[in-house]
């Protein structure tokens, strides 16, 4: 990732100092959006950092009106498309400009021991989004630690049937070996707590190409299923489904993986078709 430019930023905002109330105001609304901009550039580089998939590869990324060009090598096309679902998931990121090259050559360096803590990083990260983006566990207070791809889940649930779907979300995780769910039912603030999810999620702006881009990496997440197969697409919360998957089972997993994701209304898969 590139600096941040801070000699930049502080000529800029020290010629805001003499200009004219007008041009002021353009100057201010410059450094807001260089600001922004920078931030976005530091989150996509943090989540590319913490994704197992992504950390051995060096990814350089620019972000310019919402906008993020990504360039660098990785290995293979999962990777590629990977690395694009990971920058759409930042807040404030509209488009992707996607000209990583496909290299088998790509190579990693880091010492053991660091890939094995940024891959523990990485499913402990995955883990947390998926509960986070899930409508029935988005609210729950859990602590998501990873050692060696061993997830352990500790904190509290409402009822044991979201006790049993966080375990069952952190399992379908590509990359787990095991779950240890120590989650404690809390039933006493249950009903204040979903009516407070409720109203949150009314107020909640949640766009057709954040449903798109948190389905699509909750399928490149999944164990279970070939993500690169399926199509995904939002039309005023409702997701349609095309492609192809080897079986009814993957069918049903990948329905009821984008039914559960937040905003969702709908689930179309009649274009989702089954080869094996």
């Amino acid at each position: 990732m590139p600096p941040f430019k801070p000699l930049l930023l502080a000529t800029s905002a020290a010629l805001m100092l003499s200009l004219t109330p007008l041009a002021s105001q353009a100057a201010d609304g410059q450094l807001a959006a260089q600001l922004a901009a920078a931030r976005q550039e530091g989150s996509i580089w943090t989540a590319f950092a913490l994704n197992r998939h992504l950390n051995p590869f060096k990814l350089d990324i620019e972000v310019e009106a919402g906008e993020a060009t990504l360039t660098g090598k990785v290995e293979n096309a999962v990777q590629k498309d990977l690395a694009e679902q990971v920058a759409l998931s930042i807040e404030g990121i509209d488009a992707v400009d996607n000209r990583i090259e496909v290299a088998g050559e790509a190579a990693s360096g880091n010492p053991p021991g660091l890939v094995q803590r940024l891959e523990d990083a990485s499913l402990a990260a995955t883990v947390k989004s998926k509960l986070l983006w899930n409508s029935n566990t988005r609210g729950l207070d859990i602590q998501v630690k990873s050692e060696t791809g061993a997830i352990t889940l500790s904190g509290r649930a409402q009822t044991p049937a979201a006790k049993e779907l966080a375990g069952q979300l952190a399992a379908n995780t590509d990359g787990v070996r095991e779950v240890f769910n120590h989650l404690s039912i809390s039933t006493a603030d249950s009903t204040s707590s979903e009516v407070q999810t409720a109203v949150e999620e009314a107020r909640e702006d949640i766009s057709d190409s954040w449903i798109t881009s948190k389905v699509k990496a909750s399928f490149l997440y999944s164990r279970n299923l070939d993500a690169l197969n399926i199509s995904v697409s939002t039309d005023d919360g409702l997701v349609s489904l095309r492609g192809s998957v080897l079986s009814s089972a993957e069918k049903r997993l990948a329905v009821e993986i984008a039914r559960k994701i937040r905003g969702v209304r709908g689930v179309d898969a009649d274009a989702l078709r089954i080869t094996g």
